[in-house]
Formats: structure tokens, sequence, C-alpha cells
């Protein structure tokens, strides 16, 4: 078993990548790993981008066609706001066509998301599926009390024209449940992003199982959700993801640091 907690990265400029691009690359890959690792992945489905830094705004997206435990820093595609490809190491496999739809137009409408991830989790799809939508049943659901947008299940997103409205939906928020579908975050960073995720999808797990029991609920006082939400601000104590992110890369690297390369 591997036990490297400071594995020395690959020179960016052997791998033709500014360090910049390079830096991403290995926490977006780190995304990938550890979503499949916490099981919120979806076979080869599912899609978690991160914009490049520079004018461009390019963005890097994963080959379709290969588990979310087969991505590495080096096999991520690049690609622009009209799909065209700009870097691909393995021709053979292009990008999911749903993921691009998705992917781009948060991108393209929200500069400052430069994280953008989604999935299919069961519990997420089930929140999704819900008219009630989240419920402030948890004090992890609280978090996001209040800032979270839905947006209406229109089929599998390969209509362009769709980008739109879920933007329209989508709003100033950074969380979007996309009904009878999954979960979306848009966050600053892929550290953020994979935080908020996290425990979005704790709470989406929380929800479920209590309301399954088919028991009464005991709900929260009144006002209470709106102060925990506040608390949860980043201005009000700290960028989330932040000081769990270097936790998070440790351990992968003592189990398999291979998403580095």
């Amino acid at each position: 078993m591997k036990n490297n907690l400071s594995p020395v990265t690959p020179k960016p400029l052997q791998k033709g990548f500014s360090p910049e691009e390079w830096s991403i690359r290995v926490d977006l890959a780190a995304a990938y790993r550890l979503t499949h690792r916490f099981g919120m992945s979806d076979l080869i489905y599912t899609h978690i981008s991160a914009r490049v830094p520079g004018p461009e705004h390019h963005f890097l997206i994963n080959p379709y066609g290969l588990l979310f435990d087969e991505i590495d820093a080096s096999s991520l595609i690049k690609i622009d706001l009209d799909g065209n490809v700009v870097h691909n190491p393995n021709p053979e496999l292009s990008y999911n066509p749903a993921g691009f739809t998705i992917h781009s137009a948060v991108h393209a409408a929200r500069p400052e998301a430069h994280c953008v991830m989604h999935t299919h989790t069961r519990s997420g799809m089930g929140v999704a599926a819900l008219k009630c939508g989240l419920l402030p049943l948890s004090q992890v659901a609280m978090r996001f009390h209040g800032k979270v947008a839905y947006h209406d299940y229109e089929g599998p997103a390969l209509n362009l024209d769709e980008r739109a409205r879920l933007i329209a939906d989508l709003g100033p928020q950074r969380f979007l449940f996309l009904r009878n579908h999954g979960i979306l975050v848009a966050c600053a960073t892929v550290a953020e992003a994979f935080n908020a995720m996290y425990w979005l999808e704790r709470a989406c797990q929380v929800q479920m199982d209590v309301l399954a029991c088919n028991a009464e609920i005991n709900m929260p006082p009144e006002g209470v959700p709106e102060i925990v939400a506040h608390s949860y601000l980043p201005e009000t104590r700290r960028p989330y993801g932040v000081l769990e992110w270097p936790a998070m890369l440790r351990m992968l690297d003592r189990h398999d640091g291979s998403y580095r390369e």
C-alpha cells in the first residue's frame, strides 16, 4: 500500500501544461477519485468540470468511457464553451454531450464558478423527485436552506436550448436540484465544490432515511434554519473545503496517488 504523504508532482512543462493548469488538473482528478471513493459516482456517467486559468474560458471534463477511479490529471479533456476539443490525450474517447450542455451553460454564465459538479446518486435523485425538495431536517441540510434552486426535467440534457432555462432557474444560487435527475453544485474551487456536494449528498441521505421511517417528523423551530444557513456562509466562518482538501488528498495518496499522473 502506498503511504506517500508528499508525492512529487510531475513537472508541468514535461506534461506540456502550465503550472496553473496542472494544479487544476490534479485537483479535478482527485475530485473524481473521491467521488468514486464516497459512493457518489454513476459508472461512466455524470461529470465534474473545472475552468482552466486564462482568458479563453476553456474547461476540463472527464473522458466519456472512463470510470471515475480511472481518471488522472493527464487524461482530462480540455474543451471550449462551444464544445470544440482543445486537448484530448485519448482521441478514442470524447466527452459526454449531456455533460457539455450542463457544464458549458454554468461556466459561460457564472465565470466565478470555476468548478461545476453533477451527480446522479440514489438519495440525490430521490430528493430531486420530491415536490417538497430539500427539507431542513438536519443540520447539514440547514446549511443549504434558502440557497437551493430547482430546474424541471426536460429529458436527457442534449438540447442546447435548455442551457438558458437551466441558468435562469439557477439564478444567483450555487446549488441546483435537477428535478427527477440529480444534483449540481457550482463553486469557486474544486475543493469547495467537492465539500458542498459531499454535505448536500449527506443531507439527501438523511432526508430519504427520515421519510422512509413513516413516523412523525420533528421540524426545527421557526427561524432556526435561517440562522444555521447564515452561520455556514463563507464570509461568516470560512470557505468550506479549504481546510478539508489537503486531508482528502493525503487520504488518496495513502492508497493510490496515481490521480496525480
